[in-house]
């Protein structure tokens, strides 16, 4: 499953929106050089006041840019960066992915999926009513649906640009759906 990197974003302060760069470099074990979610440990501003010390399953957020085709005819006009994702990509099933997928992004840098990121409340902040097209619980099953993109750690440094190729390999052995993280 290929794909392409659409757009880079990362902040160095704790905001809802990044802002969109020409690049971002990615540091092997930390995140995004830069952003204020890099980091060993959990760089989560909520979850650092009761979890500081567990390792940082969140350090690249990716965001699959099907999501805003999807919210536009809804009435959310969202572009990258604006829901706090560091890379926007196009043509891989992000949400579809197992758990452990590597994403080789550009020439050099490897992702490895970590997991779902679970929206939270500030997003209807941004957009009244964006929750409830991100998020949902399925009345019967009592499942969750999670659409706002998936997690990872950097497993291989690399700079990342717009047009750079994006190229998912699955875990080997049996393959683990994605839970949030």
């Amino acid at each position: 499953m290929n794909g392409q990197v659409t757009a880079v974003s990362r902040n160095e302060t704790y905001a809802f929106s990044k802002p969109v760069r020409e690049s971002v470099t990615l540091l092997a074990g930390l995140g995004v050089e830069g952003d204020v979610h890099a980091g060993r440990t959990i760089r989560h501003q909520f979850r650092m006041t009761y979890e500081p010390d567990l390792p940082n399953l969140r350090q690249v957020h990716l965001m699959h840019a099907e999501l805003f085709d999807e919210l536009a005819p809804k009435g959310f006009h969202v572009t990258a960066g604006q829901l706090g994702e560091n890379i926007t990509t196009r043509g891989v099933d992000l949400l579809g992915l197992a758990t452990g997928t590597m994403l080789r992004l550009g020439e050099e840098a490897v992702v490895e999926v970590t997991g779902l990121r679970n929206p939270c409340a500030k997003i209807n902040d941004f957009r009244p009513g964006l929750l409830a097209e991100v998020f949902a619980l399925d009345p019967v099953t009592g499942d969750f649906t999670f659409k706002s993109g998936v997690m990872g750690v950097v497993r291989t440094g690399g700079v990342v640009r717009p047009g750079d190729p994006v190229v998912a390999e699955p875990p080997t052995g049996p393959q683990r759906p994605l839970e949030r993280v």
